[in-house]
């Protein structure tokens, strides 16, 4: 009788490895986290080359050390936070972070209320939500200071970022990233 046992044991297991080697249940697969890059002419890497643009620099940040990301761009230069809120709308499906540029300072060229940017802001973050992801918002004069302010953080329009200042967005924005996808 011992020996049907040990045999039973046995097929058990084959079979056990064999389900998980061919993707059965309860096998986690690791996904590819989708992260878009919402906004305008500073998401766009406007002046600078698309690989130092910040979206590109994040992804290959983040890739560095080891998360299978990809991060996608939907900008339009010169965009408002009108238009933003209009595509935020069309998030893709499965996008898990969204970080994204308000457009704001077009705004205020064309005579935009800060009001009408921040309420734009709160619904851009509620389309957000509601499409699953993490909002998390490009924090351009937060970290450096506000446009037109000369120095190197902004190119000689004062208005889009150098390809150090893409560079300093994209380590400022990868801890919020990660932590969004670790909680995710």
């Amino acid at each position: 009788m011992q020996k049907g046992h040990s045999k039973r044991h046995l097929l058990t297991a084959v079979l056990f490895v064999g389900l998980f080697a061919l993707g059965g249940p309860g096998v986690a697969r690791a996904e590819t986290v989708k992260i878009l890059a919402l906004g305008a002419s500073n998401t766009n890497g406007r002046g600078v080359s698309t690989s130092e643009a910040w979206p590109a620099q994040l992804e290959r940040m983040l890739r560095a050390k080891g998360y299978d990301v990809t991060v996608s761009v939907n900008a339009l230069n010169g965009d408002t936070s009108g238009g933003v809120l209009s595509r935020a709308s069309n998030i893709s499906a499965g996008t898990r972070v969204v970080i994204f540029d308000t457009g704001g300072d077009n705004d205020r060229k064309r005579g935009g209320s800060e009001g009408s940017i921040n309420a734009n802001k709160a619904r851009i973050i509620s389309a957000i939500r509601a499409h699953g992801a993490k909002p998390i918002v490009a924090p351009y004069q937060r970290i450096l200071g506000p446009m037109r302010s000369g120095g190197s953080n902004y190119q000689a329009d004062g208005h889009h970022l150098t390809a150090a200042s893409h560079a300093r967005i994209a380590a400022v924005l990868m801890p919020s990233v990660v932590a969004a996808i670790k909680k995710h």
